[in-house]
C-alpha cells in the first residue's frame, strides 16, 4: 500500500537540488567570466598582432627607402616621411591606450599573465625600434636634402661664375671717355659681387667635408637598424649596396665640382682684375685723347688766325694787334700748362707699358709739333710787328 514520504526527506532532497543548482550557476558564471576574459585576451592579442604587423610594414618601408638621388627625389621622400610621421603620431595615441588596457588585462588574468606581459614588452620594444628607425631616417633625409641642396647651389654658383667670366673676358673697352667710364663703373660692381662671394667660395670645401663626414649621415649612409635589419631580405641589402655606390660617386662628383669652382673663381678674379686694368688704361687714353683734342682745336684756330693775319703798317692798327698778342700770350701760357700735363700723362702711360703706347706716342708727337708750329708762327708775327713798330716810331721821331 501507499506510504507517505517523510517530510524531512523531501526537505533534504529539495535542499540538495537547490545547492546543486547554485553550484551549477556558480560554475556557469565562472565559465562565462573565463570565456569573456579569454575573449578579451585574444581580442587584445589580435590587436597587438595587427599593431605589430603595421610596425613591421613601416619598418620594411623605412629600411627599404633611400634618401633619393637628387634634390627632387629627396624632397619627394621628405614629403612622404612627413606623412608617415603624421600617421605615426596617430598610431602612438592608439597604441598607448591599447597598452594601458593590456596592463589592466594583465592584472585580471591568472594563467596568461606571463604571456601577456611578454607580448606587451615585445610590442613596446618594437615600437621603440620603429621610432628610432623613423628618427634615423628623418636625420638621413635632412642631411640628404642639405647635401643635394648644396650640390644645386654649387651648380647655380658655377653658372653665375661662368656668366661673370664672360663679362670679365669681354674685349669691349669703350669707344670714348664716357663709354669707358660707364664700363669701368659696371666692372667695379662686378668686382664687388665677386668679393661678396669670396667667403662662400672659400667655405665650400669645409661645407662639403661636414656634409660627407663619417657618421654625418650623408645621402645613402646607413646606420644600425635594430631588429628590422635582421629581417631584411638579401635583395634589399644588394639594393642598399648599389645605392651606396651611387651616392659615393655623387659625393666624389661634388668634391670635384668644389675644386672646379675654386679654380673657376680664381680665374674669374684674375680676368676681372686684368680687365679693370685694361679699362683704366683705356679710360686714361681716352681722357688724354680728349685733352689733346681740346688743345688741338685751340691750336688749329690760332694757327689759321695767324696764317690769315697780315701785319698792318699803320701805328694804330699795330698797337691793336699787339694788344691781341698780349692776350694770346696769356692763353698760350695756360695752354702750355695743359700740354705739359698731357706730356706727363703720356710719359706715365709709356713707362707703365700701355698696350697702345705707339698710338699714344704718335698723338703726343703730333700735339707737340702743332704746338711748336704755332709758337714759331707767333714768334714770326711778333717779329714782324716789332719791325713795323720800330719803323713807325722812327718816322714819328723824324
Amino acid at each position: 500500500g501507499y506510504q507517505p514520504c517523510d517530510p524531512q526527506v523531501i526537505c533534504n532532497r529539495v535542499s540538495h537540488v537547490r545547492s546543486c543548482l547554485e553550484e551549477l550557476q556558480e560554475l556557469a558564471a565562472s565559465r562565462r567570466s573565463d570565456l569573456e576574459a579569454s575573449r578579451q585576451l585574444w581580442a587584445f592579442l589580435q590587436e597587438l598582432e595587427e599593431a605589430e604587423a603595421w610596425m613591421r610594414e613601416k619598418e620594411q618601408i623605412l629600411t627599404g627607402k633611400g634618401c633619393g638621388r637628387d634634390l627632387g627625389s629627396a624632397l619627394a621622400l621628405s614629403g612622404q616621411h612627413r606623412r608617415m610621421l603624421g600617421e605615426l603620431g596617430g598610431r602612438r595615441a592608439l597604441l598607448h591606450q591599447a597598452l594601458q588596457r593590456g596592463e589592466r588585462l594583465q592584472a585580471s588574468q591568472r594563467g596568461s599573465a606571463g604571456r601577456l606581459r611578454q607580448r606587451l614588452r615585445e610590442v613596446r620594444q618594437r615600437w621603440k625600434k620603429l621610432e628610432e628607425l623613423t628618427g634615423l631616417h628623418q636625420r638621413r633625409l635632412r642631411r640628404a636634402l642639405a647635401f643635394y641642396q648644396f650640390a644645386a647651389d654649387a651648380e647655380d654658383l658655377a653658372a653665375w661664375l661662368q656668366d661673370l667670366y664672360r663679362l670679365a673676358s669681354s674685349d669691349d673697352f669703350g669707344h670714348d671717355d664716357h663709354s669707358s667710364r660707364a664700363l669701368l663703373r659696371q666692372h667695379r660692381a662686378l668686382l664687388q659681387q665677386l668679393e661678396k662671394q669670396r667667403g662662400a667660395v672659400l667655405g665650400l670645401r669645409q661645407q662639403v667635408a661636414s656634409l660627407t663626414a663619417p657618421g654625418g649621415c650623408s645621402p645613402g649612409s646607413r646606420s644600425a637598424r635594430g631588429g628590422a635589419a635582421e629581417e631584411a631580405a638579401e635583395e634589399e641589402v644588394e639594393a642598399a649596396a648599389e645605392e651606396e655606390e651611387v651616392v659615393e660617386v655623387a659625393v666624389v662628383d661634388v668634391q670635384i665640382r668644389v675644386v672646379e669652382l675654386e679654380q673657376l673663381y680664381g680665374e674669374v678674379v684674375e680676368v676681372a682684375l686684368l680687365r679693370r686694368q685694361w679699362l683704366q688704361d683705356a679710360l686714361a687714353v681716352y681722357q688724354m685723347f680728349g685733352q689733346v683734342h681740346a688743345c688741338e682745336v685751340w691750336l688749329e684756330e690760332k694757327e689759321q688766325w695767324l696764317r690769315r693775319m697780315e701785319v698792318p703798317q699803320e701805328l694804330d692798327e699795330v698797337e691793336v694787334v699787339q694788344h691781341r698778342f698780349e692776350s694770346l700770350d696769356q692763353e698760350m701760357n695756360s695752354l702750355m700748362g695743359r700740354i705739359l700735363d698731357v706730356n706727363q700723362e703720356v710719359q706715365q702711360l709709356l713707362d707703365g707699358g700701355h698696350p697702345s703706347s705707339e698710338e699714344v706716342q704718335a698723338c703726343q708727337d703730333h700735339l707737340n709739333s702743332r704746338w711748336n708750329r704755332v709758337v714759331e708762327l707767333v714768334e714770326q708775327k711778333k717779329a714782324q710787328l716789332s719791325s713795323v713798330l720800330r719803323i713807325q716810331n722812327y718816322l714819328l721821331e723824324c
